[in-house]
């Protein structure tokens, strides 16, 4: 007996070792990202279900606040040689990020050195151009991309008497639609989240307008702000004309809005296609998703929207074998099957044409009405001015934006003096970008 208890006792002990020099055989793959809620539950299941998927390599998500905190992480641990692997980075971060040559490599060279079959043109092109750099090398992953559209509630459509399958395509029909939800006792008929994306960037590229010069910066880094024309004027205007009678509330800035159009508090809102999986998960009402409103009379629009969400860029100064392991999770996550299952999940854009197409041929669109209102948004037909912006400093543009535009908001400036203004702060941002990095793009 005593035998056979030494026996299994060995045989579990050696056991037990080979099981701890598996797990450390593991290489482990930083994955530094800034998705909170049901997007952070979301990307934790991506990297457990790759992590199931073989034995080699180990997936480590961690959270680091909002895109511009996570951002600021990064080049801190990169400057101590401590950066993560993968690094989850806006799409306003893109013209930083393509100057920081030292501090990345490109994802179509992490992808051939690896030996894993990587083809650029299975990605949607809207999505996959953004991320390209002019001499056609993909430089990060698309990972969650989004446009903006409109979500609105169902159910305080139907208690103001407006039909409920019928959201406003056009600016006017907005106005219109928030004046009866707030005769029907709505404190808050319509909102936006991230005003300079939807209000400026997304409007300009749907009114086929330059937001910026330089086909807004893809042609080059000596672009310049030009989103003080009287259609963009107009336009804040109208939403300050809006704001002054209760029928737009400004909610904040970033994604502040987006937690009070789930509530139930505000019955309309201008936000991210990635709002989906939250309505869905957290909502107590029918929503439903229209296309961005538009002005009529604009000759070319609607045109197309612009890209938004981030992408994963991979940083330097790693192993040749972590880089492999970086390489098979990109090609686990453009897998056809998982694409649609990320794009059905999240609300983001399916990321390649075949995950598209699976999602198409399941039906799921037909099941989900306004679900495809971002792919058909993002994939009409770009003009030099709907290409997409890309622009360097442009988190500080952003924050100039916001800055203005609260003025306007609260009654202290006039749409002209704000748009002026904030073009002319911009561009000194451009023209400080612009000597920092000539000759490195």
């Amino acid at each position: 007996m005593r035998i056979r208890h030494h026996l299994t006792s060995l045989t579990a002990a050696m056991a037990l070792i080979g099981f701890s020099h598996s797990a450390q055989a593991q290489t482990e793959i930083q994955w530094w990202h800034s998705m909170g809620g049901a997007l952070g539950e979301w990307v934790n299941d991506l990297a457990k279900d790759f992590n199931a998927s073989q034995t080699q390599y180990k997936i480590v998500p961690t959270f680091k606040g909002s895109y511009d905190e996570s951002m600021t992480a990064a080049i801190a641990a990169f400057r101590s040689g401590n950066a993560p692997h993968i690094l989850q980075v806006f799409e306003v971060g893109t013209a930083t990020m393509m100057a920081s040559k030292g501090a990345i490599v490109p994802v179509g060279k992490v992808m051939s050195d690896a030996g894993v079959t990587f083809d650029p043109k299975a990605y949607v092109p809207a999505v996959a151009g953004y991320y390209t750099a002019p001499n056609g090398q993909m430089l990060s992953f698309p990972f969650n991309s989004s446009t903006p559209v409109f979500h609105y509630n169902k159910d305080a459509f139907k208690a103001a008497g407006l039909d409920p399958e019928n959201p406003p395509k056009t600016w006017p029909e907005v106005a219109l639609a928030a004046g009866k939800l707030k005769a029907s006792g709505h404190k808050c008929p319509f909102t936006t989240s991230w005003v300079s994306w939807t209000q400026l960037e997304s409007f300009s590229a749907w009114h086929n307008t330059e937001f910026a010069t330089k086909g807004n910066g893809m042609r080059g880094i000596d672009a310049r702000l030009s989103f003080n024309t009287p259609l963009h004027v107009r336009h804040i205007e109208n939403l300050a004309n809006m704001a002054k009678t209760g029928l737009f509330v400004y909610k904040g800035r970033g994604n502040a809005a987006d937690a009070v159009f789930v509530s139930g508090e505000c019955a309309m809102m201008t936000g991210s296609s990635a709002l989906y999986g939250n309505i869905k998960r957290n909502s107590k009402f029918a929503a439903g998703i229209g296309t961005l409103p538009y002005y009529p009379d604009v000759a070319g629009a609607p045109q197309n929207t612009v890209i938004g969400g981030a992408s994963l860029w991979v940083m330097s100064g790693k192993k040749a074998d972590e880089y492999k392991g970086v390489a098979q999770f990109f090609a686990h996550l453009s897998k056809p099957e998982e694409a649609a299952k990320s794009h059905q999940r999240t609300g983001y854009l399916p990321v390649t044409v075949a995950s598209f197409e699976l999602t198409d041929k399941s039906g799921f669109y037909k099941q989900n009405p306004g679900t495809d209102v971002s792919v058909t948004q993002m994939i009409r037909k770009t003009t030099d001015k709907s290409r997409g912006i890309r622009l360097g400093n442009f988190v500080q543009i952003r924050t100039i934006n916001d800055e203005e535009l609260e003025g306007v908001w609260a009654g202290k400036k006039t749409a002209k003096e704000a748009l002026d203004t904030a073009v002319k702060r911009g561009n000194e941002q451009l023209e400080r970008f612009q000597k920092a990095n000539q000759g490195k793009m």
